[in-house]
């Protein structure tokens, strides 16, 4: 399986990913979750201000294949939301790390990282899929 995993960035088992910088993470879904999710039609976003806790639901997304829960891989207050994705939810499928980012959220415990998977303990991971 030919997936884009990023070195500097932190995993969930359900497919997200985090990148965490001075006590914010910018976190989306992987390549894998969008390739699996096929073409991504719809997203809800979380609000801006309020709490989320690791592993509990942070937005939806619709695409042409299912509907999914998006799990925020931290706890802590949504600083930022990706509108952008509002009007164009295919930036997930092609450019799920850059343009494609779902949400800031300030890092409530940065104790909680040690439960994600970092890099290549994802593609360990991922290759157990198969």
């Amino acid at each position: 399986m030919d997936v884009d995993v990023r070195d500097d960035f932190l995993y969930t088992k359900e497919h997200e990913w985090a990148l965490i910088d001075d006590g914010v993470a910018i976190v989306g879904l992987t390549d894998y979750a969008q390739s699996s999710l096929g073409d991504v039609t719809f997203l809800e976003l979380p609000s801006v201000g309020s709490d989320v806790e690791q592993f509990e639901q942070l937005a939806s997304v619709e695409s042409v294949k299912a509907a999914s829960d998006i799990y925020s891989p931290v706890s802590g207050k949504i600083l930022d939301v990706n509108t952008d994705l509002d009007d164009n939810p295919e930036l997930i499928n092609k450019s799920c790390y850059e343009m494609g980012w779902i949400a800031r959220i300030e890092v409530a415990d940065s104790e909680e990282t040690s439960r994600l998977m970092d890099a290549e303990e994802y593609r360990v991971y991922l290759g157990n899929l198969e």
